[in-house]
């Protein structure tokens, strides 16, 4: 039961990663003139380098190895920003869908990782649907983000 939760974790470690590389991309595709969204995306990776370090240390006190690395969904998304950058260029609409996508993969792993860590003690769960519940609110905000500029571009 330990190594699944562990290994459930990891993954989870492994989706901040991916989370901080896709707002750090996102930083650098956004113009300066977007202090918005520049503040928004640093709150993010700090969000994320904080769960990352609050799993991390459940992952030690359960007596496993944390991982280092990004999933290979994670490298998918920001190969795909890459080239949705090059054909569409680095418009606040363009960021903010893929973050918002970025967002969306988050939201399904860590629906994943409540739903295997259901029955399982040691507050992992718990870890699990805090960060949840604030990630949820991450994706709702990028959203409202995205959801204003196509209202103001109408």
């Amino acid at each position: 039961m330990q190594n699944e939760t562990v290994g459930t974790l990891n993954d989870l470690v492994k989706i901040n990663n991916d989370r901080i590389a896709g707002y750090e991309r996102a930083l650098k595709e956004t113009k300066d003139l977007d202090i918005d969204l520049k503040s928004t995306f640093r709150n993010m990776m700090a969000e994320s380098e904080r769960y990352r370090e609050e799993l991390s240390d459940k992952i030690a006190e359960l007596g496993g190895n944390v991982a280092d690395g990004t999933t290979v969904s994670g490298k998918i998304y920001r190969a795909w920003m890459d080239v949705k950058a090059t054909f569409t260029g680095s418009d606040r609409k363009s960021i903010l869908e893929s973050c918002e996508f970025g967002e969306d993969a988050a939201q399904r792993a860590y629906e994943a990782a409540l739903e295997e860590t259901r029955n399982l003690g040691g507050g992992a769960h718990q870890l699990i649907k805090k960060q949840q519940a604030s990630l949820k609110e991450a994706h709702d905000l990028i959203k409202k983000y995205r959801d204003a500029h196509s209202a103001i571009k109408k």
